[in-house]
């Protein structure tokens, strides 16, 4: 599976550190971990598994996975230059920039910003640090800790990770839903199923999501930085489905990859790309 960015977008630590150390002594160490999750909620539980949406609807989760392509960590860089940055007209070794990447001759998605920042357009941009390779199916329901590698490495030289950014590959779902209104809009409960991958290795992720960080690599900091990254879904992420509108198949089954249900579907993929991960960071000493 391809990475989302380039190995050529991860900066020498050496250039990162802004001054001179020796091999071996860098200002952090990171110790990266991943882990999915859907968790239900307390205050929204409806009985029988249930919880309730925003909408009158309940849901059930029966099964949940989630698969992760990488999560880059991104460092905040000034610019300064004069060079702009046109998806129009991109620069040599790209082509095809639409929803805010290019694609590289690589074969690598890279975010326009990533793109000024090489060619040294102004103001603040970010740049790619390093790339946790994840590659993996992660149970929802079910989660685990899973800990990461990191590429080219997870020493990191004089900076501060500001965010990171996660490549979603895919996400498969399965379910019932109930109205809880009187009258019900349908009557008894509706089974779902629903499924998004990417299909090849070129293809866009189904969403890149984006998470604040602000773990400062330096000498003022206890070196070593525990970096717990997580992904939390939450019965929220239904809330805005209009689930009366889902129309189940011979099987009884509302299935989102069908052509009828194509409006569904699409509000739930909006609701995914909203998706914000966040990080747990816990520093000690060598």
């Amino acid at each position: 599976m391809k990475r989302l960015h380039s190995r050529a977008w991860l900066l020498p630590l050496a250039f990162l550190s802004g001054c001179a150390f020796d091999a071996g002594e860098g200002f952090a160490v990171l110790e990266p971990s991943v882990e999915a999750a859907y968790t239900p909620l307390s205050g929204r539980n409806a009985g029988d598994g249930y919880q309730a949406l925003a909408s009158d609807f309940q849901l059930r989760m029966d099964t949940g996975m989630v698969s992760l392509g990488s999560i880059d960590l991104l460092a905040s860089s000034g610019g300064g230059g004069t060079t702009t940055f046109d998806p129009s007209s991109p620069p040599p070794g790209y082509s095809l920039c639409h929803n805010g990447h290019c694609h590289s001759d690589s074969g690598a998605l890279v975010d326009y910003e990533d793109i000024e920042a090489e060619l040294g357009g102004g103001g603040s941009s970010t740049v790619t640090v390093a790339n946790l390779p994840v590659d993996a199916e992660l149970d929802l329901l079910s989660p685990t800790t899973r800990d990461l590698s990191c590429e080219p490495g997870c020493e990191l030289g004089k900076t501060t990770l500001s965010s990171g950014r996660w490549s979603i590959t895919g996400l498969r779902m399965t379910g019932s839903v109930r109205d809880g209104r009187v009258p019900a809009r349908f009557a008894g409960a509706l089974p779902f199923r629903f499924s998004a991958t990417v299909a090849g290795a070129e293809a866009t992720p189904v969403a890149v999501l984006k998470g604040d960080l602000d773990v400062p690599s330096d000498r003022e900091n206890a070196p070593r930085v525990a970096l717990g990254l997580k992904l939390a879904l939450t019965p929220a992420l239904f809330d805005a489905v209009d689930w009366s509108a889902a129309k189940p198949g011979a099987d009884g089954v509302a299935d989102l990859d069908a052509p009828e249900n194509a409006a569904v579907r699409a509000a739930l993929l909006e609701k995914v790309a909203q998706l914000s991960p966040t990080a747990e960071v816990s520093r000690g000493s060598r």
